[in-house]
């Protein structure tokens, strides 16, 4: 058990924790969530014996192996497949151990060795990293590329993957989604869920959270608090609690107002699509959860546009990419107009950064027609602007240049709406983190009246406050948008309808989020089949029509047990969800959490945990029986 005991963590006069105690047992995922500069880091930090306690105790059990994702990666020679199993270090002992043993041609060790590498699973090494490599985003021809050969983003990735491959007791992730696109995130949401660990996991993400943890630790006032349940129960249970707080509550009715308000707006056409449903579902959710955060320092709008032509941008049959190389997507035809919300899905490189740029105009059609509206003002957000901020400019400054000339005061009570108060309006952009930097484009951009919003992974570097204003800015904003976002929450929350970008096409998807991740699934398993088919093609027959009929029939006998595992697991899964969905509505009932309640609400609580346990548990069996059908499939049709 990991446990923290009257400890006081400073960070210079500055008192991160004090007084603060918490126990964490073997295998539980916790969420670890809290204002930014609150100490979540500096604690990771703590538990790396990178910094020492200032009073209190700490305790890790010593047979513990501590895993966790490396800041910094050196451009190395070494392929991306070998980086990664540098991390099984027992395995890399061994094998150190073992290439010496031979070399002084020690039988006896040899085979001791062996036994040994056996014994921790060694031989299946390679698969384990390919798949881990596959997950994150890595195609096959990339992994035995170098690991310099990759930028900044994909390094983190390998890092990610590296401190996966682990045989960790403890896991500490920080912000592990932060490099990821979507299909990533719900990969490794999947792999975390199946992890026999404990893990400790510092996310801004409310969706990721949601997922794989089951209890979250509340960093706040120099304190841990301890909520049991997953981050949405955390944020009934906080609201149920700041309820009681009178000086809360005028603000709390007025954020219950807003949202109030655009539920009623928005029901009117919510039976049109099924993404629609979705979308007021999640609505509906944050009018108990929006209280959780009234003590935010965020609160923006967006200002009405001075014009809204009609259409925005229309394409059609536009075909758009780079220079020197073919086209990345091709006869693209969409017509943008005042209130389009619309979310990009595919999956990386498929081209959808490539089209938020075409419509910012950053990329010119290569062939077709784009026809923009008169008075179309883009409002266009991207990571690499962050960067693009001026050294020595201050939020005042840089927003000063193009209010033409609004009064000071306004544009201070406007840049603190974004969390630049008073002289942190002041303060060089130089010292600023990625999420401050995040915040001043937007502040830029929502000053300037866009018609058109176009976002590419807004939400990186923001914490969960600040996403919430976000979500609850968008979801009142007049004109068109088009977003890219692994944050599912903010999908789910503000999109009308989504467009799959594949196979250098963009075309609607009909759906949701769930059935985006059931597309993934099945075009993986379709990309799989088709690579099986192609290395067949030229393979001449060697056996007759009778032989293959009594082959396929002693095939599926074989496989019998597996598929019947599979039949087993399926119904399983399915009965287990279904348990969940009623613990987790009797769960989003505000009265739940009153006094009275207390022990139903443990009861509650100690069933979600044991059916999501029991979840994992099931969907860990029913994939490993699906990939052990698939190997006997690829090794029938090697043999036939």
């Amino acid at each position: 058990m990991l446990t923290l005991n009257q400890i006081t963590l400073m960070r210079g006069s500055n008192i991160l924790l004090k007084d603060a105690s918490l126990s964490i047992y073997p295998k539980q995922k916790t969420g670890l969530i809290g204002k930014n500069g609150c100490g979540k880091s500096s604690l990771f930090a703590l538990l790396k014996h990178e910094i020492q306690l200032d009073a209190g105790d700490v305790n890790v059990p010593q047979n513990w192996l501590i895993s966790h994702v490396k800041q910094e990666t050196l451009a190395l020679d070494q392929s991306a497949i070998d980086y990664v199993i540098d991390g099984d270090v027992p395995f890399r002992t061994l094998q150190a151990e073992l290439a010496k043993a031979e070399a002084n041609n020690q039988g006896e060790k040899i085979g001791e060795l062996h036994q040994k590498l056996d014994a921790i699973d060694a031989y299946t090494i390679n698969a384990r990293a390919g798949q881990l490599l596959n997950g994150l985003g890595f195609s096959q021809d990339k992994h035995q590329s170098s690991v310099r050969d990759f930028s900044g983003g994909w390094r983190m990735r390998l890092n990610l993957a590296q401190a996966l491959i682990s045989r960790s007791d403890l896991l500490l992730l920080d912000e592990p989604t932060n490099h990821l696109d979507l299909d990533a995130v719900i990969w490794l949401s999947r792999f975390l869920k199946a992890y026999e660990g404990t893990l400790l996991l510092i996310s801004h993400d409310r969706e990721f959270l949601d997922e794989v943890t089951e209890q979250i630790v509340h960093v706040e006032n120099s304190t841990l608090t301890l909520y049991k349940g997953n981050y949405s129960a955390f944020e009934r249970q906080r609201a149920e609690n700041l309820r009681l707080q009178q000086a809360m509550f005028e603000k709390q009715q007025r954020e219950k107002a807003h949202i109030q308000s655009f539920v009623d707006r928005f029901k009117a056409k919510a039976s049109k699509a099924k993404q629609a449903q979705s979308r007021l579902k999640a609505l509906s959710k944050m009018e108990d959860l929006a209280p959780a955060h009234v003590d935010s320092e965020f609160n923006f709008a967006f200002r009405k546009p001075e014009k809204n032509p009609n259409p925005l941008i229309s394409l059609d049959k536009v075909s758009v990419g780079y220079e020197d190389a073919n086209p990345i997507l091709k006869t693209i035809k969409l017509n943008l107009v005042p209130g389009s919300r619309i979310g990009l899905l595919g999956r990386n490189g498929e081209g959808k950064s490539t089209l938020v740029k075409l419509l910012a105009q950053e990329l010119s059609p290569l062939q077709g027609d784009m026809t923009v509206g008169h008075g179309l003002n883009i409002g266009y957000f991207a990571q690499h602007q962050l960067e693009q901020l001026r050294a020595d400019d201050s939020p005042l400054s840089a927003i000063t240049r193009i209010a033409n000339g609004a009064l000071e005061q306004v544009l201070r009570d406007f840049l603190g709406g974004f969390g630049f108060k008073g002289d942190q309006a002041l303060d060089p952009v130089e010292n600023f983190s990625g999420g401050e930097k995040a915040r001043l484009v937007l502040a830029l951009l929502v000053w300037q009246k866009p018609n058109l919003l176009l976002l590419d992974e807004p939400t990186n570097h923001l914490d969960l406050d600040m996403r919430l204003a976000l979500t609850m800015a968008l979801q009142n904003f007049e004109g068109a948008m088009i977003i890219v976002s692994h944050d599912r929450h903010i999908l789910t929350s503000t999109c009308d309808d989504f467009y799959l970008v594949n196979q250098g096409q963009v075309t609607p998807f009909i759906g949701d989020l769930m059935d985006y991740e059931k597309w993934l699934s099945n075009d993986a398993k379709e990309q799989k089949q088709q690579a099986i088919a192609a290395n067949n093609v030229d393979k001449e027959p060697t056996i007759s029509r009778k032989d293959q009929k009594r082959l396929d029939a002693e095939f599926r006998q074989k496989t019998r047990p597996i598929r019947q595992a599979i039949d087993k697991a399926e119904k399983q899964v399915e009965k287990l969800q279904t348990e969940l969905d009623d613990i987790e509505a009797q769960l989003a009932e505000s009265e739940i959490y009153q006094a009275e309640n207390k022990a139903k609400l443990t009861t509650l609580l100690t069933q979600q945990k044991d059916v999501k346990q029991a979840l994992a548990t099931v969907e860990e069996a029913w994939m490993e029986a699906e990939e052990a059908l698939e190997v006997e499939q690829e090794a029938f049709n090697a043999q036939v």
